[in-house]
């Protein structure tokens, strides 16, 4: 069963490493290029650049703000009163709904006629933006979106804030530390080791993310929401160019793996994992 599973997964991974050196069209058989599609990639394509940078600024703008947000509402959450476990289900399904579904109901909100967003800025005498047709400011209405789906990380970060020892904060407390005092000498060192986990995981979701740039913009306006993974989309199913867009996943690959392997190497000395040996 185990040799059936890493071909199952192993397969495909090898295929498209091999494909990444062809060129192929789907319509004819593949013919061995080398790397004449990473050089390409690295100095002909604009399409590559521009989505790589859009890319970098969603993951800069919604992998941040997402971390914060997620560890407010867990915060928040993290009490036992009436009603707190409904509240906890209702601010996680959201994360757990269809992307398509939700790109659509985003849609509407932003809509700059009668959207939601654009009618409560009115009523404050705010004149707001076209949002998704305007090229300023449609990257960062889909980073507003984003927060949409922190239930997830909330949840983790809820799971983390109830297994910190209730003594770590008497003996704060009784050494005279005040509320941000606690949090940031108890809760924070306590809770590293999440918050380094939903940084990765955030970090890899923001580079492959995909429905809301094809649904609500397709790219536009002017490529401004031309995400890496739409460009890779692009190239494969509309211009037919499997082994461009299997060297696009490979370079989008090993962007993601040094990323990685960089934030987990800077986070040595800020990470607190309890019961380590010095």
């Amino acid at each position: 069963m185990d040799y059936w599973i890493s071909a199952l997964y192993g397969g495909p991974i090898a295929a498209s490493a091999v494909l990444s050196f062809t060129d192929w069209n789907l319509l004819n058989p593949p013919s061995w290029v080398g790397l004449e599609n990473y050089i390409d990639i690295f100095l002909n394509d604009g399409m590559f650049w521009q989505s790589l940078k859009v890319t970098a600024i969603y993951t800069g703008g919604s992998v941040p703000l997402g971390l914060a947000f997620s560890l407010f509402l867990a915060g928040l959450l993290n009490t036992e009163v009436r009603g707190v476990r409904f509240f906890r289900t209702v601010y996680y399904l959201p994360s757990v709904m269809s992307g398509v579904a939700v790109a659509l109901l985003w849609s509407w909100l932003f809509n700059p006629d009668f959207g939601l967003v654009n009618h409560l800025q009115g009523l404050v005498g705010i004149n707001g933006p076209t949002w998704l047709a305007s090229e300023t400011w449609a990257l960062p209405a889909l980073i507003i979106m984003s927060l949409w789906g922190a239930g997830q990380s909330m949840l983790i970060f809820l799971a983390g804030l109830q297994g910190i020892p209730q003594q770590l904060y008497e003996a704060a407390e009784i050494d005279g530390a005040g509320g941000w005092s606690r949090f940031t000498h108890v809760t924070l060192p306590m809770l590293s080791p999440v918050i380094l986990f939903n940084l990765i995981m955030g970090i890899i979701g923001s580079f492959q993310v995909f429905t809301q740039g094809y649904v609500m913009t397709n790219g536009g306006p002017n490529n401004a929401t031309l995400f890496y993974v739409l460009n890779l989309y692009n190239q494969a199913f509309r211009n037919l160019r499997m082994g461009y867009a299997s060297a696009l996943a490979w370079i989008l690959f090993f962007i993601i793996l040094g990323m990685t392997l960089l934030v987990i190497r800077q986070s040595r000395e800020r990470v607190y994992y309890e019961g380590e040996v010095a």
